[in-house]
């Protein structure tokens, strides 16, 4: 007998036990992207479906394009962990999770194949279009948990998603010599910095001191606008960079 899925868009249903209840009255906004991390796509398959492992996604696209979906988009699928975004800490309550098979920084990061990133923007605008999602609610691991993730990292097409309608996105500006910002710096323009990259979504104190949390949340940062060059360092391109995002959220372009 076969299964529906939740999404319009081709995929089969290849059940994890490992999900649960949504916290009660968290409406799905956000979308997560993760990369799989792993050596083969056999392997997180497996694990995404071991009970032991107690981590799941809703989704997983293979490198050829197809789809599976793991956890119906009612549960609470366990890929977000300890995360943060806009003030919410239960990030798997109010989260669609997509892996993206890619053997990650560990095991040979390598570009994501095109038959891929267009099944990833198929599925992903098809779940914003029927959940409301907002672009600057569709982000990446490392944008979630900066001091833990790096997923899907640099190699992400997020500019291909943009083209689609899909996120968030300005394009980088040039890397130039001129105003940097760095872990041990402190002051006003720190401080500055720390309020637009909060004011983003990120979780960050706004201390006036550029210390190692910092500098986790501006390389996460890079790695998902500006990734050309990912160091942890407020560059002016990055700073740049940052600015034009803010100024795309309605609540700050008026």
């Amino acid at each position: 007998m076969s299964v529906a899925t939740d999404t319009g868009v081709k995929a089969r249903v290849h059940p994890s036990p490992n999900h649960g209840q949504r916290a009660e009255g968290t409406a799905v906004d956000m979308v997560v992207l993760h990369y799989t991390g792993m050596p083969s796509a056999e392997a997180a398959l497996q694990r995404l479906c071991d009970p032991r492992s107690e981590v799941s996604a809703h989704y997983i696209v293979n490198e050829d394009g197809s789809i599976l979906q793991c956890v119906p988009e009612a549960r609470r699928a366990w890929h977000a962990g300890k995360s943060f975004w806009k003030g919410a800490t239960d990030i798997n309550s109010r989260s669609i999770g997509v892996e993206i098979v890619n053997p990650g920084h560990e095991h040979g990061y390598q570009s994501f194949p095109e038959p891929q990133i267009e099944s990833v923007i198929a599925l992903v605008g098809d779940i914003c279009a029927r959940h409301g999602i907002q672009p600057w609610m569709v982000l990446g691991h490392s944008d979630i948990a900066p001091a833990r993730k790096e997923d899907p990292g640099e190699l992400f097409p997020w500019d291909r998603l943009a083209a689609a309608g899909i996120g968030l996105y300005v394009t980088p500006f040039p890397l130039r010599t001129g105003l940097l910002m760095q872990e041990g710096d402190s002051g006003q323009p720190v401080e500055a910095l720390q309020t637009m990259l909060a004011l983003y979504g990120y979780e960050l104190d706004i201390t006036g001191t550029f210390d190692l949390k910092t500098r986790q949340v501006v390389a996460a940062f890079q790695r998902h606008f500006r990734p050309e060059k990912v160091d942890g360092v407020a560059d002016q391109s990055t700073i740049e960079t940052l600015n034009a995002l803010l100024r795309k959220l309605p609540s700050l372009s008026n």
